[in-house]
């Protein structure tokens, strides 16, 4: 049987994948497999998997015929998995030696749904440790109780797939899979997900998973218009979590955290070509109109002077445009 699956997604990353592949070599196990997805790579990326495929142990290769982005490639992987635990890595990054051993022993010994770990964040010069906002650790938790409060960062906050751990319960129920199709902030819907619906969770400090950032092709360096995804991410979050029964208690939460990434998007428009930034005001301003009213007036008197300007700023531009008397 196998105790854990780890799905990882490939594109183009040939000058990273390699080690990537000798971190999950480090943490071989007989009764773990690693779902290797080739999300058509155009790179020598096919190459490096086709070797994985015949040397490293438990490496299952899977590959895509055209390029879906990575919600869709953790999918392929997900729907492959035969785990009795899932978790993730993306190709860029790395695991330390024995780090999903000690993944399954914390949430075998901790018997959750799910658990979250701490992580290193890291560029060519320097490291940084994240940890989950929450402060008890190694206790079992309610998920629905660590979406809240409203104004402080807090687990769904934290949306990085590959810090934890999932059971096969979540995976059976479609909790962990993604919304297919979503180029960037597909973590969103997700973590929103997992929190409303699974019923248990811990947070233990593990610092094993490597992050690599500010890689030249990922798309959190790439100023296109597949950045606007996180539009239709936030929406999902809003239509969802309105649908829940406890829906009064999380939605203030929900369209302040819309609000927050908003207004990050806007603060950052000049890394935009010109027409994607264009576009990016054009739909923001739609998604502040398609938010409950009363919600989002009282997302913006919590929010930060800069912040909250920029917003009433094109919050006034929206209601002018359509004829209506400014609140």
């Amino acid at each position: 049987m196998v105790k854990l699956s780890v799905v990882v997604p490939f594109y183009n990353v040939q000058t990273y994948a390699l080690e990537t592949l000798r971190s999950l070599r480090a943490n071989s196990r007989d009764d773990f497999e690693f779902l290797l997805v080739d999300d058509c790579s155009t790179d020598g990326t096919p190459e490096i998997l086709e070797q994985a495929a015949r040397d490293l142990p438990g490496a299952v290769l899977l590959r895509h015929e055209q390029n879906g982005g990575l919600a869709t490639a953790r999918n392929t992987g997900l729907d492959a998995s035969r785990g009795e635990y899932v978790t993730f890595l993306d190709g860029d990054d790395w695991a330390a030696p024995g780090h999903f051993e000690r993944l399954v022993a914390a949430i075998e010994g901790l018997g959750v749904d799910f658990i979250r770990t701490d992580h290193v964040q890291f560029t060519a010069r320097e490291r940084t440790i994240h940890r989950v906002p929450v402060g008890r650790r190694d206790e079992v938790l309610k998920p629905r109780d660590a979406i809240l409060p409203v104004n402080r960062t807090n687990s769904v906050d934290y949306a990085y797939a590959w810090a934890g751990a999932y059971h096969r319960r979540l995976v059976d129920r479609g909790v962990v899979h993604f919304t297919d199709g979503l180029r960037t902030a597909e973590d969103r819907p997700w973590i929103w997900r997992l929190h409303r619906e699974a019923e248990s969770f811990a947070v233990v400090g593990l610092l094993g998973v490597f992050y690599r950032r500010g890689v030249a092709s990922s798309l959190t360096q790439i100023g296109d218009v597949r950045q606007l995804d996180f539009i239709r991410a936030f929406d999902q979050v809003i239509e969802e979590t309105a649908k829940d029964a406890e829906a009064d208690r999380f939605l203030p939460k929900a369209v302040r955290t819309y609000c927050a990434i908003i207004a990050h998007h806007l603060a950052a428009k000049d890394r935009f070509e010109p027409a994607v930034a264009r576009q990016l005001r054009t739909m923001s301003a739609a998604a502040l109109k398609r938010l409950p009213q009363d919600l989002l007036k009282e997302a913006l008197d919590s929010m930060d002077l800069d912040r909250s300007a920029q917003l009433r700023r094109l919050r006034r531009r929206m209601v002018s445009s359509s004829g209506k008397a400014a609140a």
